[in-house]
């Protein structure tokens, strides 16, 4: 859990650093353990993801594709499955351009430098549409396979390598935005991308320099960290798991995008998950039996009682705009439960998923209007009784939602199953959705959305 100042307590989901449901947070954490994941020998013969013939085709066709084995793409070899490395990542810059930027295997001169033990090189394009003409290209190296790159709504993106988050635009040059005392273990972006929640490693004894982000003691309002918060097994515990005499070196940011001021900070032992828009955060906090009460808590003070919802596990929340949460629950046959509402405790609609869909991703439009889902199809639910292989796994699914009513508009395959994510996207005003399959970078088509926005309150 974490405390603020000037709110009460907020129940954070740990991660494992990447920004997946809390479904997803607990299977990838079971399995970086082995729990999860059964045993499966290298077959020297087995085929590449992308030469599975995918089962389900998509809704409708796409209005045109674009080759990615010209850009120097190919797929990535079935080693990476279950990784959840960041493999790829696919953005619209605007309606008509898109950065697609992957890792670009090859040899690095590490020159007996551990620092670059972890190095890989990213190829980036920025294609243009619907032709698929190559406007600006680059090389960036990064120093870890985690997510890497977030865009921003008015063309430009975010980089991050290291300590470092750089700025970048459609040309592909590189500014730099802040840098941080340690590594920057993660960083995530609130609806209107005013302010950035940042996950960064600073041991308490790391030093400033000049142009480091504040302090934990400059902050203006300090978080402190519950020792009782849920493992990084999602597993709730009513004792503290660590002991805690430990000095927690992840540092916890809320700061504004602009000009870096930092408006909340703690030091926590995990990478934390804080839904955020820009009022506030939610918070879950468990009831009676399975009951949650979703609780909004405001950067200006005080706090609001959003809703109630039953869940068999503690339920993830995500900001798709800056009114409304999509709430995703565990229920008792092991399917789940999406639950859409506004941040005034207004439902606005409901939908079942199987079990058999895992590791959820949302990827939303910059508008607000429309949200896709982005699972792997399972055979079967998975739990500790039943674990997965990736032979279990049939196909990775996008599901594209109109935001405001929960009516799904499109449905589509994405091969080569890339469980990293960053193969999807959807353009400003929402009407392209483009999605890397089977040697392509498909573009679909849809409809001006029929419902305009939330007001926000």
């Amino acid at each position: 859990m974490v405390k603020c100042a000037f709110g009460p307590v907020v129940k954070a989901v740990v991660r494992r650093g990447l920004p997946v449901l809390t479904l997803g947070a607990l299977l990838a954490s079971l399995s970086a353990s082995g729990q999860l994941f059964k045993h499966r020998a290298k077959d020297k013969d087995a085929k590449p993801a992308e030469d599975r013939k995918p089962e389900f085709p998509a809704s409708q066709p796409p209005a045109f594709s674009i080759p990615v084995e010209p850009l120097g793409f190919f797929a990535p070899g079935v080693i990476y499955q279950g990784q959840r490395d960041s493999l790829v990542s696919l953005d619209f810059i605007d309606e008509d351009h898109l950065l697609f930027t992957f890792h670009a295997p090859g040899l690095i001169r590490r020159q007996g430098n551990p620092a670059a033990a972890n190095e890989r090189q990213i190829r980036a394009v920025v294609l243009t549409l619907p032709g698929g003409a190559v406007a600006a290209e680059a090389l960036w190296s990064v120093h870890d396979r985690d997510r890497y790159l977030w865009m921003l709504n008015d063309g430009h993106f975010l980089l991050r390598d290291r300590g470092d988050l750089k700025l970048g635009d459609s040309s592909l040059d590189l500014s730099p935005l802040f840098h941080f005392r340690g590594s920057l273990l993660w960083i995530e972006v609130n609806p209107s991308q005013d302010l950035l929640v940042t996950d960064s490693r600073e041991p308490a004894d790391a030093k400033a320099k000049p142009g480091d982000v504040l302090s934990p003691a400059t902050a203006s309002a300090q978080m402190t960290v519950d020792q009782d918060a849920p493992s990084s097994s999602g597993k709730d515990s009513a004792t503290p798991s660590v002991q805690p005499n430990l000095n927690p070196d992840v540092v916890l940011r809320i700061l504004r995008r602009n000009n870096g001021q930092v408006m909340l900070m703690s030091r926590t032992r995990k990478t934390i998950h804080l839904p955020i828009n820009s009022d506030g955060w939610v918070e879950t906090l468990r009831g009676k039996s399975h009951e949650w009460i979703l609780n909004m808590n405001y950067f200006r003070g005080g706090s609001r009682i959003i809703g109630k919802i039953d869940s068999m596990c503690a339920p993830s929340v995500e900001f798709i705009s800056n009114p409304e949460v999509l709430v995703t629950t565990c229920n008792p046959d092991e399917s789940r439960w999406m639950v859409a509402m506004s941040t005034d405790g207004k439902r606005l609609w409901n939908a079942a998923k199987p079990g058999t869909q895992i590791w959820p991703r949302l990827i939303m439009a910059p508008n607000g209007l429309r949200f896709a889902r982005e699972t792997l199809l399972a055979t079967h639910s998975v739990s500790t009784m039943s674990p997965l292989s990736f032979d279990d796994v049939k196909a990775q699914w996008v599901e594209v939602y109109d935001a405001s009513t929960g009516k799904m508009e499109l449905t589509a395959p994405a091969n080569p199953i890339l469980d990293g994510g960053g193969n999807v996207a959807i353009s400003p005003s929402a009407r392209r959705v483009a999605i890397l399959d089977s040697g392509a970078i498909r573009v679909y088509e849809l409809p001006a959305p029929s419902s305009a926005p939330l007001s926000a309150h």
